[in-house]
């Protein structure tokens, strides 16, 4: 198992201006570039524990998306925060960077932005990471039906979704054994909470909630994949993750004793797992 990151070689912050938002990078590492994308309510952070060890090879770049974390959060009139328009995004940000083509690993949401970015954009990935992507009817949150709800669902979202909510979804149905701190909940939290984060999220999970046209394209996506899932996830069934597999053109299964956050739960697991497989594409 490869060191785990030491304090000189801590990510370093940057904002890169695309054309329709300002994004946080997270840069650690070298070697080819690999981008990180996060899940559904979470942020750049949640790689925390696996950056490191992926950065004793590669050069890791972890990025909020535009309406999450640190990053800008325009009006959905402004960005459309569906899954071509945050690959399109992030084709900005690996510019920025000189860091194309790269390897693409992505969780929840995220993974289904890799996808996309695969798919529209084949010259730009080398392979991708697929962690639990929200595909084929699973729910990106426990609520997601009632959200879907005309006048009321977004009401709800967008004002009644409390601190309690949140954690609750992180502690019962992301994680399957042990739970975030109650430090970062609170910065989740702080994140989502102002109305222009909250616009946003709900925009993005009402992509989230129809991924019909996303399946649909998934046997264009070329570039060798990695799906990686969890057994014990309730969001996202564990059962879905051989269907994902079948309909890639060219991917391998991995199945891990934990729920809806393999890079999270069981990050030594995940971090080894990656890595053999992205120095498997470098050689």
């Amino acid at each position: 198992m490869p060191d785990v990151r030491r304090d000189d070689a801590a990510p370093r912050a940057r904002d890169v201006v695309c054309k329709s938002a300002r994004i946080r990078v997270a840069e650690v590492g070298d070697g080819r570039p690999i981008l990180l994308i996060h899940d559904f309510l979470s942020d750049h952070a949640e790689w925390a524990a696996v950056e490191g060890t992926l950065a004793t090879r590669f050069r890791v770049l972890s990025v909020d998306l535009p309406g999450f974390g640190e990053s800008e959060k325009p009006t959905p009139a402004r960005f459309g925060y569906d899954f071509d328009r945050f690959a399109d995004a992030l084709v900005d940000v690996a510019g920025a960077f000189d860091a194309a083509p790269l390897h693409v690993c992505g969780h929840g949401l995220g993974a289904a932005i890799a996808i996309a970015l695969a798919e529209r954009h084949p010259s730009m990935a080398r392979s991708v990471v697929l962690v639990s992507p929200p595909l084929f009817g699973s729910r990106p949150i426990a609520f997601a039906r009632a959200a879907a709800l005309p006048i009321v669902g977004p009401l709800v979202f967008k004002q009644l979704y409390g601190r309690r909510a949140l954690a609750w979804h992180f502690r019962r149905d992301v994680f399957a054994s042990g739970a975030p701190t109650a430090a970062r909940l609170d910065t989740l939290f702080d994140a989502f909470n102002a109305p222009a984060a909250r616009e946003a999220a709900g925009a993005a999970l009402g992509a989230l909630l129809d991924t019909r046209t996303l399946e649909a394209r998934l046997g264009r996506v070329g570039c060798p994949a990695l799906v990686v899932w969890g057994r014990k996830d309730v969001l996202a069934p564990a059962a879905l993750a051989k269907r994902l597999v079948r309909a890639l053109p060219n991917a391998r299964l991995e199945l891990l004793d934990c729920g809806h956050s393999p890079p999270e739960e069981m990050p030594e697991r995940f971090g080894a797992m990656v890595l053999e497989f992205l120095s498997a594409r470098r050689s």
